[in-house]
């Protein structure tokens, strides 16, 4: 007689790496950015769909989980006639092997800093100091072409980096357009320097090439299309600290590409930038990855903590998601 389970297909997944993509919560509603495994769950790994935000490949990955609850119990032993639930707290980890601004800002988890090109003479800064004016956009601008008009273009070149935002009028909350790059509690705390948002602002991006009259981007603006009055600036570098009230909320989305069997994805709606038990951080902010002989690579370290998030399925508490894709001749079970 042929024994059933030894004619049953491969079940296992089987992956080199995990690729990590990234999409912004709305702060003021927390709405996450929303992974929906029967809409998105086959996209092609180069290109994510919207809102989210290719990362690249990481290592490390680790998650954690601390599920905690009892039993109910009763008659004269004691015995257990019911369990119940109590805090559920989850945590990731892992290392970028990739460098860019929301990398950056994801591992450093405060507010991330664009360093504008300054005047002559200007006063030194650690995170930048006094800046060149602005150019202002024209209407029509999209998320990758910004007008700027004949002789306003010519103050930016093919290969320069821009910063693209409104100028800060002494508002408080958060700031930044499309995503909270941070957040103003006392407009006081600011200087007086209208320059302000586009010194934190996600929107930014890289010239590849120019017309008579705007700059076509390499990468569409993550914040989206510029908003009526906004301008532009030259970015020389990016900059964060070690420090800063502000943190970071972004939803997060890793995916273990199916080698061979099964698609296996993590979605976590909110997660939160995290240092560890008793807020003391266990690990390195950089890792060194050695390539060969005296050459090492240098990885980003990022932790987190994940966020409540209501399902509306059925209104329970969720603090991540974990989705499985079979191959097309896999067993189900």
């Amino acid at each position: 007689m042929i024994n059933p389970a030894a004619q049953r297909p491969p079940m296992t997944p089987v992956a080199r790496s995990v690729r990590a993509y990234f999409a912004p919560v709305e702060r003021a509603s927390e709405s996450p950015g929303v992974f929906d495994p029967a809409r998105h769950g086959a996209f092609a790994l180069e290109s994510p769909p919207l809102p989210w935000v290719d990362l690249g490949w990481i290592d490390n990955f680790q998650r954690s989980r601390e599920l905690h609850g009892d039993a109910l119990r009763a008659g004269l032993r004691g015995a257990a006639v019911a369990q119940f639930r109590g805090p559920l707290q989850a945590r990731v980890q892992f290392d970028f092997r990739e460098w860019g601004k929301l990398q950056m800002a994801l591992a450093c988890g405060s507010q991330h800093m664009n360093v504008l090109a300054t005047v002559t003479n200007a006063d030194p800064q650690p995170s930048g100091g006094t800046a060149l004016s602005a150019v202002a956009l024209l209407p029509g601008s999209t998320a990758q072409e910004l007008i700027f008009g004949v002789g306003a273009v010519d103050f930016f070149s093919t290969g320069d980096l821009l910063a693209v935002d409104m100028d800060y009028q002494q508002e408080t909350g958060y700031v930044g357009t499309g995503v909270a790059a941070a957040y103003i509690k006392d407009a006081g705390e600011v200087r007086r320097d209208p320059n302000y948002i586009r010194r934190v602002t996600f929107n930014v991006g890289r010239v590849a090439e120019k017309t008579a009259t705007s700059v076509i981007l390499a990468q569409a603006l993550m914040g989206g299309a510029p908003a009526a009055g906004a301008a532009a600036q030259k970015v020389i570098a990016f900059v964060d600290r070690e420090g800063g009230a502000f943190f970071q909320e972004w939803s997060g989305l890793f995916v273990l590409p199916e080698e061979s069997g099964g698609r296996v994805c993590f979605y976590y709606p909110r997660l939160s930038p995290y240092a560890g038990d008793g807020g003391v951080a266990k690990s390195d902010r950089e890792t060194k990855i050695e390539v060969g002989g005296t050459l090492q690579s240098l990885a980003l370290h990022a932790s987190f903590l994940a966020l409540g998030h209501t399902d509306l399925n059925d209104g329970e508490a969720v603090l991540c998601y974990r989705s499985y894709f079979p191959a097309g001749t896999a067993a189900l079970y």
